[in-house]
């Protein structure tokens, strides 16, 4: 059949028109609609007749109070009727609709007594049937709709719709009203029966709430865009939503009391995923939402307090495919993930914790059992939260909240008095990873080794110590020629850089650039020796480092062998040559050299420190000397003497008949002429162990002056930018600028609060309580 509306007999020359009764073609154009509601197939000429009897009605003119001539297309001004087309309209409208009402009423005693599937079968089959027939009657009269109909309702005529929407009203009131409960019962038990796992017929389903879709055509609107969904709401989705609550709560309920919470979680799973199903399969899409909502409701926040027992179990038990499945369920539910984050952040806690402590007391010097504890912790959690609980922003939080609170107060912080115990050991734990050693790792692998170094690094509170260990232990293996790579040493700075910034690696870099210049340097010194008519007769080679980059403490008293004296001025002359107005302080402790023996059966090389060299070379003059004699030729400290004869004791190059633990002044030291080593090459260049826990002990203090300069430093910042600040305002802002730092304690700060007002930077605001002004 076809709807297309043909104007070919629309002639609108005025001695054509002629006057037609609607009883003159109402009988054929009955007969023709009957058919259409019939179903009979219909040749196209008798379309085409039954669209012309409704275009020559509306168009024929017809006496009321006076002939009036009246084209089709003109329009009358509102409220202001013109002719008699707009009764005609009328008419025909009312005999259409008076024929869909007897249609239907006729229908409904077919249906009014069936129920369950085969009110449905009914249902469904008569709706399609009575869709498709009024849209061919709608086609019919569609001249009808394009004129009178829109004019009529342009003029704010209520109760007037196109012929389509006025089949649908119809239905609606003579068959919809009076059918629609036993039809969605039946609908709602049919669904009822898909959740027990009966197969059904879906597309009774998807007819019925297709027809209840269509019915909701706005009446305020009567030429809607679409159908406003009211009808299908209110006589469907309501009803099918409170039959869900109530199925669930009841399965939910059931199932719990006799299946682990595990089971539980896979069938919830499963039961969104039908109901999600369904909607694509017969429901309206809009009901999606609010399906989902009370689905979730009923089958998770419902048993939110169970989830979250059975979470630390799931945790302790590391079942990962579970923790995920519940993730996935309660992050479906508002705020619900909150008591999930706070259980994970506890848990890695005291893992992290009973891990380290696990480790006992060793790992308070064992830098590298240390950091391997704290990673394999954090790559488990890691793990976990990049799979289970889908990199969740909150539960990366989570981690890292837990990572920072373990990695900087644990049981080797409490051990070793101090919460900077951590920066120091991963400085360590770096120093062994990067110096020369047999056990040095492949390239790629200690790139990957100093990435997790950096995981730990991003936790620690306390950035300034780790700085201060890192550059002291980078000064010594650029000073020894110690690091295992160049490049490692380059990737790890600027890492440090990348985390920190600039400046927290400026003094790092220019250590480096110091090693370059000093061997640029040392070939220069070569050839100017070559060159020299004197050249020297030791092997000698130099490190000039810019005093303020590297962490050395400058030297003590010494007094020069004379055997070192000539090179030593040798090259301070040469220095000065290049660069006048530089002045060289020479950090004796930091150098080293070697001797060769001629005393012994064999013929050694010692690898030696300088002290230990000016010791060793007294014995070119004598057997034996008292430590007041060598302290007197030496000029080293008394404190350092010793340790420096202990070590040479040790090593058995100088025996003495005294207890070597605990020599006096008087104490005599001769060489063991009968020295044998199994190596020719011998190094007795070892830390002394007093050296070790000073340098330690100096190094904390030395970061304890640093942080009162920073501290000092943000807020002269602080308070040149804000001019007036309370206490506890400044005290915040201080917190804030320095916490990528280190956490300033609020008593040092307070302490410096006081130097500056000292110092008057500051001065306190009369009249008012806590409160500081800048002075300029």
């Amino acid at each position: 059949m076809m709807s297309s509306s043909s104007s070919s007999s629309r002639g609108s020359n005025h001695h054509g028109l002629k006057s037609i009764g609607l009883d003159q073609i109402w009988d054929d154009l009955k007969s023709g609609i009957e058919d259409v509601y019939r179903r009979q197939s219909m040749p196209k000429t008798r379309y085409m007749e039954l669209y012309t009897h409704v275009y020559n009605y509306c168009t024929s003119v017809h006496q009321s109070g006076g002939p009036q001539q009246r084209t089709p297309t003109s329009k009358s001004k509102r409220g202001q009727p013109q002719g008699g087309a707009q009764i005609v309209g009328l008419e025909l409208y009312r005999r259409l609709r008076e024929f869909l009402k007897n249609y239907l009423v006729i229908l409904l005693k077919d249906g009014q007594d069936l129920m369950d599937v085969v009110v449905l079968k009914f249902y469904t089959q008569q709706w399609e049937e009575y869709q498709f027939s009024s849209k061919v009657l709608n086609g019919v009269c569609a001249y009808l709709n394009r004129h009178w109909v829109r004019r009529e309702c342009d003029e704010g005529r209520k109760g007037i719709y196109e012929i389509y929407n006025l089949a649908l009203v119809t239905w609606r009131d003579n068959l919809f009203k009076h059918l629609n409960k036993q039809v969605t019962n039946a609908v709602l038990k049919l669904i009822e029966r898909e959740r027990m796992g009966e197969t059904i017929n879906t597309r009774l389903v998807s007819g019925v709430i297709n027809c209840y879709v269509e019915l909701g055509l706005n009446e305020d609107e009567p030429s809607p865009k679409g159908p406003t969904l009211s009808v299908y709401k209110e006589n469907f989705e309501n009803h099918f939503l409170e039959d869900t609550v109530r199925f669930y709560t009841r399965e939910s309920s059931e199932f719990l009391r006799q299946n682990p919470v595990t089971e539980y979680m896979k069938k919830a799973e499963a039961r969104l995923a039908e109901e999600q199903k369904r909607v694509q399969i017969y429901l309206h899409e809009s009901t999606y939402d609010s399906l989902a909502r009370v689905c979730e409701k009923v089958l998770i926040d419902k048993h939110l307090e169970i989830f979250h027992s059975e979470f630390q179990n799931l945790l302790n038990d590391d079942k990962n495919e579970d923790l995920g499945r519940m993730y996935q369920l309660v992050s479906r539910i508002q705020d619900g993930l909150g008591e999930l984050k706070n259980l994970l952040e506890s848990h890695i806690h005291s893992q992290g914790l009973s891990a380290i402590e696990k480790c006992g007391e060793s790992a308070i010097n064992d830098p590298k059992t240390y950091v391997q504890t704290i990673l394999a912790v954090h790559k488990k959690y890691n793990a976990l939260v990049m799979t289970a609980f889908n990199n969740d922003s909150g539960f990366v939080a989570a981690l890292d909240k837990a990572c920072g609170r373990f990695i900087n107060n644990n049981a080797v912080t409490k051990a070793a008095n101090s919460s900077s115990k951590s920066p120091e050991l991963l400085a360590k734990y770096c120093d062994l990873l990067l110096k020369k050693s047999s056990k040095n790792p492949e390239e790629a692998e200690l790139e990957d080794t100093l990435n997790q170094v950096m995981v730990v690094f991003k936790y620690i509170e306390d950035k300034d110590v780790f700085q201060k260990f890192y550059s002291k232990m980078l000064a010594k293996r650029l000073v020894q020629h110690m690091s295992a790579s160049d490049d490692a040493e380059a990737s790890m700075i600027s890492k440090l850089k990348q985390a920190c910034g600039f400046e927290y690696t400026s003094k790092l870099q220019r250590m480096f650039q110091d090693i370059g210049v000093s061997k640029d340097l040392n070939e220069h010194f070569k050839r100017h020796l070559q060159q020299s008519s004197d050249p020297l007769d030791i092997d000698f080679s130099i490190q000039v480092l810019s005093s303020g980059s590297w962490p050395f403490q400058q030297s003590c008293a010494f007094a020069l062998p004379s055997e070192l004296e000539r090179s030593f001025q040798r090259f301070t002359t040469f220095y000065g040559s290049q660069h006048s107005g530089r002045k060289l302080m020479w950090l004796y402790q930091m150098s080293k050299g070697e001797l060769i023996t001629n005393c012994f059966k064999n013929r050694y090389t010692l690898q030696a420190s300088t002290f230990q060299m000016a010791v060793l070379l007294q014995y070119n003059q004598g057997d034996s000397y008292s430590v007041q004699q060598l302290q007197e030729s030496t000029q080293i400290k008394q404190e350092i003497l010793l340790q420096v004869l202990q070590i040479l004791l040790k090593s058995k190059l100088l025996v003495t008949e005294d207890d070597e633990n605990n020599l006096q002044m008087t104490s005599n030291l001769a060489l063991y002429l009968q020295y044998k080593n199994k190596k020719l090459r011998v190094n007795i260049n070892v830390p002394m162990k007093t050296e070790v826990k000073a340098e330690q002990e100096s190094t904390h203090q030395h970061i304890e002056e640093d942080r009162k300069l920073l501290i000092q430093a943000a807020i002269v910042r602080i308070m040149k930018m804000r001019k007036v600040l309370k206490h506890q305002q400044l005290l915040g802002e201080v917190l804030n600028q320095l916490s990528s730092r280190f956490k300033p304690r609020v008593p040092i700060i307070k302490k410096c609060i006081d130097i500056l007002i000292e110092k008057e930077y500051l001065e306190r605001v009369d009249g008012q309580k806590d409160t500081y002004s800048y002075l300029a």
